[in-house]
């Protein structure tokens, strides 16, 4: 009976897509000339699906099927009468500032779909094809080497301007392969043994022994707070101006099962941002000059198979996506407006003034952000 119902609504999906404005327009729209970004920040909460973003706390998985214990605290903590109070519940930073000041794609109801395009559908060539602009069908592992491409990272790391103002920072310890740290020379916190950078700050000391100590209930990920405090303590000694934040927790409790800390995990990553955020405004330096970029690496699939994604998952080819800066007009939710996970790369890049689809030829085009 579900696999009927995920046919209906995937084919129900596909046809919005279908009657949208094709991806190949989009090439033509440019960015102004004078841009005011000139820090960007992308980050990524792995595996967060779309129906929570746009539509908040599904009530069919606050029970046995999400592994929910405490019905009673997840609905008093999660549940709203309308589906818009129930996503400002859960992602008060996405929806009350983010897609109010900035834009929003993903949601399918109103012809904005946003999928990636690898056939895959998990973590290693979601990433790539994020930081790249395309997909690579020679990634089909989590356990792919260090990638054999370029990354926009990479790209911006050797540009002048950039060079040694480029940092990544993620709870899963696979960023180093991905953005091929050792090749690229970009500096890359990842993983339970390399989440700290070096500093000799009394916070980064306190930092490597809790790394050290942590129960680690997931050996290749590290919990999102002690990655925060990580990447908090950098920056206040380092001025990045391409930075790149990976929150794991989400998909690691999504495959367990458990709805009601997935929920969790997904409110205190919008909190992350909104500190990242905050942080930003705060200094002069690059007060109304950032850019934030949020999405995820991949969706999951519908009913009982939420807890999962990859190639034989229907429905975990789509995903979400949110930009505010200075340079991206206040439009909200894009409607009748489809988008690839490939664009991200050359969104980075175009809000620094840089061409990636010059340097990298099938790279997708920038997001349509602009004006």
């Amino acid at each position: 009976m579900r696999w009927r119902c995920v046919g209906r609504v995937s084919a129900a999906l596909g046809l919005v897509l279908a009657a949208t404005t094709p991806l190949a327009a989009q090439s033509t729209m440019r960015p102004p000339a004078a841009l005011r970004t000139e820090y960007v920040i992308l980050a990524i909460s792995d595996g967060v699906r779309w129906q929570e973003v746009v539509r908040g706390a599904d009530a069919a998985l606050m029970g046995k099927a999400g592994k929910v214990s405490d019905t009673a605290a997840v609905r008093r903590d999660f549940w709203r009468d309308t589906p818009q109070a129930r996503r400002e519940t859960l992602f008060p930073f996405l929806w009350g500032t983010m897609a109010t000041q900035g834009q929003l794609f993903g949601d399918s109801v109103s012809g904005s779909v946003a999928r990636i395009t690898n056939t895959k559908k998990f973590s290693y060539p979601g990433y790539s094809e994020t930081f790249t602009g395309f997909a690579d069908p020679r990634i089909d592992s989590n356990k792919h080497p260090a990638n054999e491409n370029t990354t926009v990272f990479e790209w911006l790391h050797r540009d002048a301007a950039f060079a040694g103002r480029v940092a990544a920072f993620g709870t899963w310890n696979a960023f180093s392969r991905i953005i091929n740290a050792d090749r690229s020379g970009v500096p890359v916190y990842d993983g339970w043994t390399r989440g700290v950078a070096p500093s000799t700050s009394p916070q980064a000391a306190v930092l490597r022994d809790l790394y050290a100590t942590t129960t680690q209930l997931w050996p290749d990920v590290a919990p999102d707070a002690l990655m925060q405090q990580s990447l908090l303590d950098y920056l206040g000694s380092h001025n990045p101006r391409v930075l790149f934040v990976g929150y794991g927790e989400t998909d690691e409790w999504a495959h367990m099962g458990r709805y009601d800390l997935y929920l969790r995990s997904g409110q205190q990553m919008d909190a992350h941002l909104a500190q990242l955020w905050a942080r930003a405004q705060a200094d002069p330096r690059t007060r109304d000059k950032t850019t934030m970029i949020v999405s995820t690496d991949h969706g999951r699939g519908w009913g009982r198979d939420w807890t999962d994604h990859g190639e034989d998952v229907a429905g975990a080819e789509f995903i979400w996506t949110a930009v505010i800066g200075p340079d991206t007009p206040a439009r909200g939710v894009r409607a009748q407006t489809p988008v690839q996970q490939a664009q991200v790369a050359a969104t980075i890049a175009a809000l620094l003034g840089r061409d990636w689809q010059k340097a990298e030829p099938k790279a997708a085009p920038p997001l349509p952000i602009f004006k």
